[in-house]
């Protein structure tokens, strides 16, 4: 069993597809389903179902797949590190971010970061908090940045940025003219709010406490996946929502939105390592560019 089998072999489980898997790794069919039939014909074990021009995973096929994905995690921890011996002078850092991290916060960072180490290679992942944190604790990226603590022993937090919370609501709307954020003004507006998980979807029962209400006081009338679904939402005129002032700029400038103040603390931004894995240089050097940043006190 080689690592480019096991490689081939994730490909096509992720994809349920030769030809896909193929295209992604820049090989040929003939070499996918000769590494795939290697494996099953070596171990006496079918991987995949094959249903009609389609494949599926059989049972052994996802008992394997775990523990195939982890042997790859092992064999790229052991190659960084060999590449980590080269300093600076190339390598591979692989990031995720939460939405509003990665949307509006952390793109001037990797701009600056590509332009003092263009031989490092980046990759990102965006997904919401709670994702992010999952990635990093499983090993499939070296930095997760989030918004918003993170209850896991594992994983040791930097305080790397703040940001300012707002209630968004469509322009003209009689709680945005009366410019106060307190109870009343809350039970009169309906909400559309991120998913469960999401750092900016705890943000609406934070406010809700800080005037005394739960979460079920408010009338929630649906769940988004994104923070720019929200937004069309308030400016669609649908509801209100609780969002990052990064996030509500551009629709505040193009006349589209009004936004009140909160009685909120500034929500930090962390990132976050896995206390028992090696941080290459890349990662470090990423870390201390954002330790520079803050301690300059950029803009958020």
């Amino acid at each position: 069993m080689t690592l480019d089998q096991l490689r081939i072999f994730v490909a096509v489980a992720e994809r349920e597809h030769v030809t896909r898997a193929a295209e992604a790794l820049n090989l040929t069919q003939s070499t996918i389903s000769a590494a795939i039939a290697a494996l099953e014909t070596r171990h006496d074990v079918r991987l995949f179902d094959r249903i009609g021009r389609g494949i599926r995973l059989t049972e052994a096929g996802r008992v394997f797949l775990g523990e195939a994905r982890a042997v790859l995690s092992r064999a790229e921890a052991a190659s960084a590190a060999l590449v980590d011996l080269a300093g600076l002078s190339r390598g591979t850092l692989r990031l995720a971010a939460s939405q509003t991290v990665a949307n509006y916060w952390l793109p001037a960072r990797l701009q600056g970061f590509r332009a003092a180490h263009p031989r490092i290679d980046l990759s990102l992942r965006i997904g919401n908090t709670e994702q992010v944190a999952g990635w990093t604790g499983e090993g499939s990226v070296d930095l997760g940045l989030v918004e918003g603590p993170v209850d896991d022993e594992d994983l040791s937090p930097q305080r790397i940025a703040e940001d300012r919370l707002v209630l968004v609501l469509p322009r003209g709307h009689a709680v945005a003219a009366r410019g106060i954020v307190n109870a009343r003004a809350l039970r009169e507006l309906s909400f559309v709010t991120r998913e469960a998980g999401s750092g900016t979807g705890v943000m609406l029962a934070r406010l809700a406490e800080s005037v005394g209400l739960k979460l079920h006081d408010l009338d929630i009338i649906m769940e988004m996946a994104s923070n720019e679904a929200l937004r069309s939402a308030v400016e669609a005129g649908m509801g209100a929502a609780v969002l990052s002032s990064l996030v509500a700029a551009g629709g505040v400038r193009a006349g589209k939105l009004s936004t009140l103040e909160l009685a909120l603390p500034p929500r930090p931004f962390f990132a976050l390592h896995h206390r028992g894995r090696h941080l290459s240089h890349a990662g470090r050097a990423f870390l201390e560019m954002l330790e520079a940043n803050t301690s300059r006190k950029m803009p958020t």
